[in-house]
């Protein structure tokens, strides 16, 4: 179920504002209405993030940050501990791996070392996918629901719903099979293509949105995100958290 206060925002959306001043974003998020954001590459903005979090009412629960390529990763989980952070999700891998069942193994195998560290911090680690983690089958399965299989019950998945569309899944489909597994959804709208230009605030695009955050009825968060836009993403992210309130039915 989603609801005000599990409706979070990727920061990577307003990225540029971030970088120019991270108190100001926080406050005008907080003004549209969001309790929740997700940071990336948080330890960049950490003075501002752990500073602007608390002064504007925020709350940081999940955070985006290698944990398969890192060389450590105790560093990144202190200072996430630190932010009051309690999962944080790595968002990317080499593509190229995910055709291989050795090597999808291996990346899970990775996450699940992080999974033995973050526990030690009190925290969980999980992950996030694009689009070729479902364009690769192996043995006729998504990639993706393989390397769950290899994932200890400790580490969760991030759905970004909008890529996996993108990359040829059954979305509602693909969420109910996860299940548990499920933590979060990144919920993106658009003409569903790779085109990031085409991405759009949520309710304005042709995905069926509200099938995917329906199909996760433990949902713990949904993460509105655009990776770009053609209008400005400030705007689309407001608008996104007014449409999404309201509920399916409004």
């Amino acid at each position: 179920m989603l609801s005000t206060e599990n409706l979070s925002v990727q920061l990577y959306t307003v990225r540029e504002a971030l970088s120019d001043d991270v108190d100001a974003t926080l406050a005008r998020l907080a003004a549209a209405g969001y309790q929740l954001v997700e940071p990336f590459a948080f330890t960049k903005f950490f003075d501002g993030l752990k500073s602007g979090l608390a002064a504007h009412g925020l709350s940081a629960p999940t955070t985006h940050a290698s944990l398969v390529d890192a060389d450590d990763v105790d560093d990144t989980l202190a200072a996430a501990k630190e932010l009051g952070i309690q999962t944080v999700i790595d968002p990317h891998t080499d593509p190229k791996r995910w055709s291989s069942a050795e090597e999808v193994a291996k990346i899970a195998a990775s996450l699940n070392a992080a999974a033995e560290k973050a526990a030690a911090h009190g925290l969980s680690v999980g992950y996030h996918n694009h689009a070729f983690e479902l364009e690769n089958s192996i043995d006729g399965r998504h990639a993706l629901e393989v390397f769950a299989d290899h994932l200890d019950p400790a580490v969760r998945l991030e759905v970004d719903t909008y890529w996996a569309y993108a990359g040829g899944a059954d979305v509602p489909a693909l969420l109910g099979r996860l299940g548990e597994r499920v933590l979060a959804i990144h919920i993106k709208d658009g003409d569903g293509t790779k085109d990031v230009k085409n991405q759009t605030a949520v309710g304005s695009g042709s995905l069926p949105v509200w099938d995917y955050i329906d199909a996760v009825p433990n949902l713990g968060y949904g993460v509105v995100e655009l990776d770009d836009s053609a209008t400005d993403r400030f705007v689309a992210v407001e608008e996104s958290f007014s449409y999404l309130s309201k509920g399916r039915n409004a």
